[in-house]
C-alpha cells in the first residue's frame, strides 16, 4: 500500500504540470483578458491606462515568459492575484473549495447509498422471479437519468422552497446567522438538501444499474454456489459475498464521477447561489480572470487526483489480488 501511494503521488506531479500548461495555453488563445473586462466595468479608458494596467499585471509579456513565471510562482504555492476580485487567488480558492467539497461529499454519499440499495433490491427481485419489481425500479432509474440536473434543481425550488416553504431557497447558510455548534450544522444541512438531491439524482440511476448488473453477474459465480451448498443464510450470501464483489466496479466509477460532479457543480451552485468553486469559475469566466481560472483548474485537478488515489487504495483493499499489480 505504501509503494502504491508513493507511485501515485510521483505520477501526480507531471499530470498537474501538463494540466496547468494546457489550461494556460487554451485560456491565452481566448480573445480578451482581465484588463479588458476591468476597463469595461470602469466605463472605458484611454489606451495609455490599458497599457499601464497590462504592464502592472504582466500581461504585456510574451506568453512563454508568462507561463514560466506562473509555474515558478505555483511551485512556491503562490497562485497569483485575482484582477476581478482584487484578492490573492489562493485565498479565494481555499475559501470556496470547502463549500464545493461539502456539496460533492453529500451528493456522492446520497447517490452511492441510494443507488446501491435500489440496485440490490432490483437484483434480488430479478433473482427471486419478481420481474415487475425489477422493471419498476430500473424504470425509475431511467427516469432519473433522463432528467437534467438544472431542471431538477428548479423544480425542487418551486415545490419545496416556493410553494411548500419547507426548505431554504438558496445559499449555504441563513444570512445573517448567529448560530453556532449543532444549530449552525443543522442550518447548513437544511440548505444542502435541495442542491444535494439535484446533483445526485442522475448518479443514483447510474449506480443503480451498475449495482444490479454486478450482482446478477456475481450471483452465478462458483463461490456463491459453494456458499449456498455450505448452508449459509441468503442474507449472509447476499451482503458478505455478492454485494462485496459487485462493489468493485462501483469504486472505479466513483472516481470517474467525481470529476464529472465538479463540472456539474457549476450549474447547481449557480442555480442555488452556493459560494463554491463552480460558481467562482463562472464568475471568473465572466470577468476573464485568467489567474483565478487557472487556480480553480489546479484545485480541481488536485481534488480529482486525490480522489482517484483514494479509489486505488479502496480497490486494493476490497480485492487483495490487486495490491501488487496497481
Amino acid at each position: 500500500m505504501k509503494s502504491l501511494l508513493v507511485r501515485r503521488l510521483v505520477q501526480a506531479v507531471p499530470v498537474l504540470l501538463i494540466v496547468l500548461c494546457l489550461a494556460f495555453l487554451l485560456l491565452r488563445l481566448a480573445p480578451g483578458d482581465a484588463v479588458d473586462a476591468l476597463v469595461v466595468e470602469m466605463g472605458g479608458g484611454d489606451p495609455g491606462l490599458t497599457a499601464r494596467l497590462r504592464a502592472d499585471y504582466g500581461l504585456d509579456r510574451p506568453w512563454p515568459v508568462q507561463l514560466g513565471l506562473y509555474l515558478s510562482h505555483v511551485a512556491r504555492l503562490d497562485l497569483g492575484w485575482s484582477v476581478g476580485f482584487s484578492r490573492p487567488v489562493l485565498d479565494l480558492v481555499l475559501e470556496r473549495a470547502g463549500n464545493t467539497a461539502l456539496l460533492m461529499a453529500a451528493s456522492l454519499s446520497l447517490a452511492l447509498s441510494v443507488g446501491i440499495l435500489l440496485g440490490v433490491a432490483a437484483a434480488q427481485s430479478h433473482l427471486k422471479g419478481r420481474g415487475w419489481a425489477d422493471t419498476l425500479i430500473t424504470g425509475f432509474g431511467l427516469l432519473l437519468y433522463a432528467m437534467p440536473g438544472f431542471w431538477i434543481g428548479l423544480m425542487l425550488i418551486v415545490v419545496f422552497a416556493v410553494k411548500l416553504r419547507w426548505l431554504p431557497l438558496a445559499g449555504l447558510a441563513t444570512v445573517p446567522s448567529f448560530d453556532t455548534g449543532w444549530a449552525y450544522a443543522a442550518d447548513v444541512a437544511r440548505h444542502l438538501v435541495l442542491p444535494t438531491v439535484a446533483l445526485s439524482l442522475m448518479y443514483v440511476a447510474v449506480y443503480l444499474r451498475l449495482m444490479r448488473a454486478g450482482m446478477l453477474e456475481v450471483a452465478g459465480s462458483d463461490f456463491v454456489r459453494t456458499a449456498r451448498a455450505k448452508g449459509l443464510s441468503p442474507r449472509r450470501i447476499t451482503w458478505r459475498h455478492i454485494v462485496r464483489n459487485a462493489l468493485l466496479p462501483m469504486v472505479t466509477v466513483f472516481g470517474i464521477h467525481f470529476g464529472m460532479l465538479l463540472g456539474g457543480s457549476v450549474v447547481i451552485e449557480s442555480v442555488f447561489a452556493i459560494p463554491g468553486l463552480g460558481r467562482l469559475a463562472y464568475e471568473a469566466v465572466t470577468k476573464r480572470d485568467l489567474n483565478l481560472l487557472l487556480g480553480i483548474i489546479l484545485a480541481s485537478a488536485v481534488m480529482v487526483i486525490l480522489v482517484n488515489l483514494l479509489v486505488d487504495l479502496l480497490y486494493a483493499r476490497l480485492d487483495p489480488r490487486l495490491r501488487g499489480t496497481r
